[in-house]
């Protein structure tokens, strides 16, 4: 199983007292604002359930993150094969989800970083990309800061939404191999 380091994380497989912050922070309107919506305990749990399997089976995933000086949960950061039709895909994505009081400290940079460099190191991979919603300023803003490059000819309408729905037009960011090394 893969672990990654950074000077403040560990992003790791995820543990069974992971499931109730977990939980709580997609219960969170906050953290949820630019998803269909919050999440379930019984959606989030399965969430969890499923990205462990995919970590098992691949080497990588949305890891689970903790802050090395305090061990506590803060959320998740990684890589993930998404499994909807786009004109995009397959590709792999990098992402993160993070608690709200956790947001503005710098964590979703550090850890995509560490995230990237496992997938154009050891995961061997050529290309990442990242999407959201185009309300979703700050998540493009990490996807800026890691290096990711942004074409108004890749943004879509994310299948899983509804025609018409508020968050239903998303951006695509993506990263070369040769971009991370330049």
């Amino acid at each position: 199983m893969t672990e990654l380091t950074t000077d403040r994380m560990l992003l790791r497989q995820w543990k069974d007292s992971d499931y109730e912050p977990f939980a709580a922070l997609n219960a969170d309107p906050a953290v949820t604002e630019h998803f269909a919506g919050p999440l379930t305990r019984e959606a989030s749990d399965a969430m969890i359930d499923r990205v462990r399997v995919a970590i098992d089976e691949r080497g990588y995933g949305f890891w689970a993150l903790e802050v090395i000086e305090t061990g506590r949960f803060i959320g998740f950061t990684g890589l993930s094969v998404p499994n909807f039709e786009a004109h995009f895909l397959p590709a792999v994505e990098v992402g993160w989800r993070l608690a709200k009081d956790a947001w503005g400290n710098g964590f979703a940079t550090e850890a995509a970083r560490a995230s990237l460099a496992y997938a154009f190191g050891p995961a061997g991979l050529d290309e990442v990309v990242s999407f959201t919603t185009t309300t979703n300023t700050p998540s493009q803003r990490v996807m800026e800061r890691i290096g990711m490059t942004h074409d108004e000819a890749d943004d879509f309408d994310h299948p899983r939404l509804e025609k018409g729905h508020r968050l239903e037009r998303h951006v695509l960011y993506r990263i070369t191999r040769a971009q991370w090394e330049g």
